[in-house]
């Protein structure tokens, strides 16, 4: 059933809690890529032409002790929301307690405060990942209402999403989780077909579900990424130094033998001697892989066949990069990937976040997308056919 969202209630003079995904990368304290900040803006805004009082709050890095508190502060990040709504944000550095209650007990209609990073509440008996029922409680009780849009979170139940919506019945989606709801669920639920599922990533291990799952929905599934030589292992093939899961190989070649021809994989690889941005390489098809080798991204031919595949399609997901596309030698099957999708004009074209989304978005494909998820463990889960406790505590319409 359809939840609902934030103009399902009135927020007028409310102080709405806004769980966002503010997980940003950071470096040296710098925001590296201010991506997530970004797509929540317009359920920020709606909020505050609405005349609420608007609360944010996310997570940000790993929180385990706390020499980790200096480098995963919001602080940054509440500065750079400021400059891209060009309005203050008032930031309090705790997570509870007297300073946040009076700070939002004096908010007036049109003001946003941001509060520190919820997995400081990990430090001692992780009560924000392992949804502490009292945290959850005092956390709802500084609103008069919850939305959700942190969908990069909504595969876990922790104290800042379900935790919340247990003591609001006012809980309802924003535009961003909205958006992904639609996106990722009509793909897989009720996809325009031809349906083709794209694959990446290193781990065959890491998608055993989404493959069978999609292997009863998709028309087709291309597979590239780290995870082919495990199939290529089942296949009977060498595949030398190459990252293969030998645990997994009969699962493999069980998969292979369920999707009857649905499995694409590729036909050629580049091979290195050695794991390394400037190595010596070459393309070989997946039958002349030396003992000595290990393949770190798939050939042109490769992309030929994909490109082939995909013609006609009208619903494409993908999920995970085609190679090792941190080294630009070994960024050319993922960018020429990210091409053939961008030019796939009567298409939804939509990417599961993670390392593909970054792919794209960092060669300028971002635009030419359908969607770009913001969340990569949540997305994966989502292809899975699994339920998200993030979405499933949201009110029905």
């Amino acid at each position: 059933m359809a939840k609902k969202t934030i103009r399902d209630i009135d927020l007028k003079g409310k102080k709405v809690l806004i769980r966002v995904d503010f997980n940003v990368p950071m470096q040296d304290g710098k925001i590296t890529d201010d991506n997530r900040i970004v797509q929540a803006l317009p359920t920020i805004q709606y909020a505050l032409d609405q005349g609420s009082k608007v609360i944010l709050f996310s997570h940000l890095g790993r929180v385990a002790s706390e020499s980790d508190k200096n480098d995963n502060s919001l602080y940054p990040v509440a500065l750079k929301l400021a400059s891209l709504l060009k309005k203050d944000v008032k930031f309090v550095s705790t997570t509870r307690g007297a300073t946040l209650e009076q700070t939002i007990n004096a908010m007036q209609e049109g003001e946003i405060v941001m509060f520190e990073n919820t997995r400081f509440e990990d430090i001692e008996g992780k009560k924000e990942s392992k949804n502490n029922p009292e945290l959850g409680a005092y956390w709802a009780s500084l609103g008069d209402c919850f939305v959700n849009d942190a969908f990069g979170t909504a595969h876990r139940a922790h104290a800042s999403n379900v935790g919340i919506a247990a003591h609001h019945k006012d809980s309802v989606a924003g535009f961003l989780m909205e958006k992904e709801i639609k996106f990722l669920g009509n793909a897989v639920d009720e996809p325009k077909r031809p349906f083709v599922a794209i694959l990446g990533g290193a781990k065959v291990s890491d998608k055993i579900s989404v493959i069978e799952n999609l292997l009863t929905k998709a028309d087709k599934i291309l597979i590239g990424g780290a995870m082919a030589y495990t199939f290529y292992k089942a296949q009977g093939k060498e595949v030398g130094l190459s990252k293969c899961e030998s645990d997994f190989v009969d699962l493999a070649k069980g998969l292979l033998e369920k999707s009857k021809g649905k499995l694409v994989l590729p036909v050629d690889v580049v091979l290195s001697k050695q794991f390394d941005a400037n190595a010596p390489a070459r393309t070989a098809t997946t039958t002349d892989i030396k003992t000595d080798e290990m393949g770190l991204d798939v050939g042109e031919a490769t992309l030929e066949l994909f490109k082939k595949e995909l013609q006609g399609a009208k619903t494409v997901v993908w999920n995970g990069p085609m190679g090792v596309f941190e080294f630009e030698r070994f960024a050319k099957g993922t960018i020429g990937l990210c091409e053939i999708l961008a030019n796939m004009e009567d298409a939804i074209t939509i990417i599961g976040g993670g390392d593909s989304a970054a792919a794209a978005i960092n060669n300028g494909y971002e635009t030419k997308f359908t969607h770009i998820s913001t969340g990569g463990g949540a997305s994966l889960e989502y292809l899975e056919g699994k339920k998200l406790p993030g979405i499933e505590c949201l009110a029905e319409k």
